[in-house]
């Protein structure tokens, strides 16, 4: 797993979280399908830009606050 998308997804899912939102919710505001907001939220898939502004304007948020600090420094290995 990739540790920048394991750390957005993370974001992702407190973002969803904190607005009360479940995965279904969060899919149909956003147009996109419930497993795959799953698999962005477990790190298991790389997004599309795209569809991380689909997820941010769903969620009522930019993008740079999820994206924040990442990468977080040179030593943090992405593969």
């Amino acid at each position: 797993m990739d540790p920048y998308l394991d750390i957005l997804g993370q974001r992702i899912r407190a973002r969803r979280s904190e607005l009360g939102m479940s995965q279904e919710g969060l899919a149909n505001e956003a147009g996109l399908d419930r497993s795959y907001v799953g698999r962005i939220e477990r790190g298991e898939h790389n997004l599309t830009f795209v569809s991380l502004v689909k997820l941010c304007r769903a969620m009522g948020c930019d993008v740079a606050s999820l994206t924040s600090g990442l990468p977080a420094s040179k030593n943090m290995s992405a593969s």
